[in-house]
């Protein structure tokens, strides 16, 4: 379905009955609603989307736009901001999600229900917001679909094609350099060792995903335990530029030294078997018909090192040295290993608008990050500041890193934060501070808890090594 014939099909729908019925029939039928003073509508969209709007009696004019807010509307990062005056209009994620993801398709749902809100309302003000592939299709409005919204509060975005590469490298590295110890150890064959071309069930060889997890499992935490393991995860984990910090159960390491982030190699490394190949590889590639999105043809796995965070650099020159190994040589391993071409084909798809991003921003935008985040690399955030620098584009933009693991574990306190610098950018044209300790500061007067915006020090990478940009 074309994207004119998904806004011919929206157009009718609006004027259907069933979506006056919904404008007209506003419900108060839910306990909470009716505790916090909210008016509630909801529906669904043509293609299956269910959507849901929350508008509090003392609303501000300020309507924010979620994609996962119909799926969620209980968590506190949207109650808080609904008991502040804020309204919501939002949808759930279709459950043929995983099979047909489009963003694209997802942005002109955010706009259609957005229709039906101004149907009813007059905001004078749109902000999207989000998390996750909500923070993407945020970002993406706020590059070329922006006439629907004034701002945009983006939290965790990936951007498919930077993600897998990112993944892709580290993946790689850490194939290339446990395969053969993994055969030694008598724990299977190095194929078993899979990073691309991952099964939605079984595939022909008859393994499924849990098959590659469970093997990827016992490769880093029986390797992990010996000195030449924990060095070559440090390597892999430096190439792709992803935190070393990344277990929900381990605290940031306190004096952060070293010794102390080798031991959280392993139990970040096994976080992340349970997405081999980096999180979302299948639906990003079910996208595109199941090609593959990345690749690593022509890369200089030694530039690529050359460009980590000092952080990591001192982590693997401290491990290198007590393993005994030479890191310039495990690193022409790496670049002597044979290598993965992506397909044009996915690369077409992803490169449509509202599927990637460059950096060229229409309205303010303000995106953050969690450095122990599993899902994405924090580093996908420095890529897109740099070319935010490159389209000239600063003034619309700030961005900020916070402690924590977790994806999209954002503390109330933060998000609010983030809506109220924003407003504050809308209402007077100018960004007030946004360093850590400012943002800090507006969280602290919400009476929400501590919030967790920090400084990147040493964690800020060289240069973000998967910039993707379409038709280049």
């Amino acid at each position: 379905m074309t994207f004119d014939t998904l806004e011919k099909s929206y157009r009718k729908y609006l004027k259907s009955g069933t979506a006056a019925f919904a404008l007209l029939a506003m419900l108060v039928a839910s306990p909470v609603a009716q505790a916090q003073k909210i008016e509630e509508i909801s529906g669904t969209l043509p293609d299956g989307t269910a959507w849901l709007i929350s508008v509090p009696t003392d609303w501000n004019g300020v309507l924010l736009r979620d994609l996962d807010y119909a799926a969620n509307s209980q968590t506190e990062r949207f109650t808080d901001l609904l008991s502040r005056g804020y309204a919501f209009a939002g949808l759930a994620r279709h459950p043929m999600r995983t099979w047909q993801y489009d963003p694209q398709r997802e942005i002109h749902n955010l706009e259609a229900v957005q229709t039906i809100f101004e149907e009813q309302y007059d905001p004078e003000w749109v902000l999207a917001f989000g998390c996750s592939g909500a923070g993407f299709v945020s970002l993406a409005a706020a590059e070329d679909f922006s006439d629907r919204i004034d701002g945009a509060v983006v939290l965790s975005a990936h951007i498919p094609v930077w993600i897998m590469n990112s993944y892709l490298d580290g993946w790689f590295a850490m194939q290339t350099l446990l395969a053969d110890a993994y055969e030694e150890a008598g724990l299977g064959s190095a194929s078993d060792l899979r990073i691309v071309n991952m099964p939605n069930g079984a595939g022909s060889d008859g393994r499924t995903i849990g098959d590659i997890q469970a093997s990827w499992r016992s490769a880093v935490e029986t390797l992990g335990e010996t000195p030449e393991g924990r060095a070559r995860l440090a390597l892999a984990f430096a190439i792709g530029q992803w935190s070393p910090w990344e277990a929900a159960d381990q605290p940031f390491p306190d004096p952060l030294t070293s010794e102390a982030l080798s031991d959280q190699l392993v139990p970040s490394a096994l976080r992340l078997t349970g997405t081999v190949g980096g999180q979302s590889r299948v639906m990003f590639e079910n996208a595109a018909s199941g090609q593959q999105l990345s690749g690593n043809e022509g890369i200089d796995y030694a530039a690529f090192y050359d460009t980590a965070s000092p952080i990591m650099k001192e982590l693997v020159e401290h491990l290198y040295a007590e393993a005994g190994l030479d890191i310039g040589e495990d690193i022409e391993r790496i670049n002597s290993a044979p290598r993965i071409a992506a397909s044009d084909y996915a690369l077409d798809y992803w490169s449509q608008p509202g599927r990637t991003a460059d950096g060229d921003l229409q309205v303010p935008t303000i995106r953050v990050h969690s450095l122990g985040d599993n899902s994405i690399p924090y580093s996908l955030m420095q890529g897109y500041q740099a070319l935010v620098e490159e389209k000239g584009t600063t003034d619309l933009y700030r961005q900020s890193l916070l402690k924590f693991t977790d994806h999209c574990g954002f503390e109330a306190s933060e998000t609010t934060a983030l809506v109220e610098v924003m407003m504050e950018r809308l209402e007077t044209g100018e960004w007030p501070d946004t360093s850590p300790e400012a943002l800090n500061a507006v969280a602290a007067e919400l009476d929400l808890g501590e919030a967790r915006f920090m400084e990147e020090d040493g964690w800020r990478v060289e240069e973000y090594n998967r910039t993707w940009i379409a038709g280049e």
